[in-house]
């Protein structure tokens, strides 16, 4: 039987800059470093923080313990619009398609 999974749309973009709205960071705010559509998970600059146990290799030759973000669930962050969190919707724009935050109803990008 063949993979027929489907994914659900994320509209957080890298580079975005959002809102932790559940967990252990909760009210911290962040930028998008990356974006994982298939897991539903992002990576933000300084939220989720975890200690790896790194060996020493020819990149990093003193090994040891490194701090790095972990990625988190996208239904616990929310689009920082002007300093407030917004949900995010798509509308078309002459013959864009554009995102815009449904509080304000202004075009993102």
């Amino acid at each position: 039987m063949a993979d027929t999974k489907t994914y659900t749309k994320i509209k957080i973009k890298k580079g975005d800059m959002v809102r932790v709205i559940a967990g252990k960071d909760k009210g911290k705010d962040g930028k998008v470093i990356s974006v994982d559509r298939k897991n539903n998970r992002l990576v933000v600059e300084g939220i989720n923080m975890v200690t790896k146990h790194q060996k020493p290799s020819m990149a990093n030759q003193q090994g040891g313990i490194v701090q790095q973000e972990a990625p988190i669930h996208a239904s616990n962050v929310m689009y920082l619009h002007k300093g407030k969190p917004t949900r995010i919707g798509y509308r078309m724009e002459g013959d864009r398609k554009v995102r815009y935050a449904k509080s304000t109803g202004d075009v993102i990008d």
